[in-house]
């Protein structure tokens, strides 16, 4: 469901947003900005890709089991 809100923008911004954006697609723009910042969705689905990368989660497997190591010889 959508719903409307109104904006107050400097005129700098708002022709700013005419000249890169166009007409009738600022609202759409502008949603897609704040989107990842409300939502958390965008954070979700990095994780989902980074875990998806099998050499990438077998590079940090073995960075991370290395680090156990350094910690194990650490006078204390």
């Amino acid at each position: 469901m959508q719903k409307k809100l109104l904006l107050s923008i400097d005129e700098q911004v708002y022709s700013g947003l005419l000249r890169v954006v166009g007409r009738g697609k600022i609202s759409h723009f502008i949603e897609e900005l704040i989107r990842p910042l409300v939502t958390g969705d965008a954070l979700d689905d990095a994780y989902k890709t980074m875990a998806a990368d099998r050499q990438r989660e077998e590079e940090a497997l073995a960075w991370s089991n290395a680090l156990i190591g350094d910690v194990k010889n650490e006078t204390r």
